[in-house]
């Protein structure tokens, strides 16, 4: 009599759970890769975000060509960037502050300078909206851009609504020098903190870039988002201004506060 020989359940289940830790091990990889473009202030190689996250160049390669093809990851000439297509899903996630747009506009006209929103991304501030001075010397940032939080007005201001602890979570092993005005020392940034939460400004005096002075606020989401308002201005137009686009600044977050989307963020302090 022939023996019809039976697979057990759990040898054909096996290859569904292979396939499902490969998958999220996949997931996982690329949510990484996703992560490390984000916390650079650069674009990135190949190997270079190979060796942030411990990954062979080949298997990072394969994971980039696929987030390109979405629009989640852009080649640039210095690298590998965030894509604009990761954008395209934030509305869906609450996460842009799509109903902040008129209120950029409205600060946008009264000062004649260009407007920035961003929000809290890890170690970083990214660049989520932007509405720009329509003259000949502006400041532009790339949407989707992340910039240090140690030496940005946004950053600072969000800084500085965050207790000690939190703020050396959020801050790198060491505050990297971009320029001779950047702070890189941490009971410097500390003092600077005290007098940002006063205020409820923070100030960029070309901490990030030479010839590109900001003011930034803070405000905080429903879901506990936190962004930033900022103003970035050339230095020629900043200095002696400071009070003038920092009073501005305060308006327009009171008129955000007003509409009820947003809170005023709590100091940490």
């Amino acid at each position: 009599m022939t023996q019809v020989a039976r697979e057990s359940p759990e040898a054909r289940l096996a290859p569904v759970h292979a396939d499902r830790r490969t998958g999220i091990q996949v997931l996982a990889r690329a949510a990484n890769v996703l992560r490390c473009l984000a916390e650079s202030n650069e674009g990135l190689t190949l190997a270079q975000i190979a060796s942030r996250v411990g990954v062979a160049r080949s298997t990072v390669h394969r994971i980039v060509v696929a987030l390109e093809e979405e629009a989640w990851v852009r080649s640039t000439p210095t690298g590998y960037r965030p894509g604009p297509g990761l954008l395209a899903l934030m509305p869906r996630a609450g996460v842009v502050g799509a109903d902040l747009r008129p209120f950029l506009v409205e600060l946008s006209r009264e000062l004649n300078e260009t407007v920035d929103l961003s929000v809290l991304t890890g170690h970083t501030m990214t660049f989520i909206d932007q509405v720009v001075a329509p003259r000949l010397l502006r400041t532009v940032s790339a949407i989707g851009r992340s910039f240090p939080i140690h030496c940005t007005a946004n950053g600072k201001v969000v800084l500085a609504n965050h207790d000690e602890d939190a703020v050396r979570a959020l801050l790198p092993t060491s505050l990297p020098r971009l320029t001779s005005s950047t702070i890189t020392d941490l009971e410097t940034l500390k003092q600077e903190l005290e007098l940002v939460r006063r205020s409820g400004v923070a100030l960029d005096r070309e901490e990030h870039t030479i010839g590109i002075c900001a003011v930034g606020c803070a405000l905080v989401a429903a879901d506990g988002g936190w962004f930033a308002i900022s103003v970035p201005v050339p230095a020629q137009r900043f200095y002696g201004q400071e009070e003038r686009l920092a009073a501005a600044l305060l308006r327009c977050r009171e008129d955000v506060l007003a509409a009820g989307h947003y809170v005023m963020p709590h100091s940490g302090a």
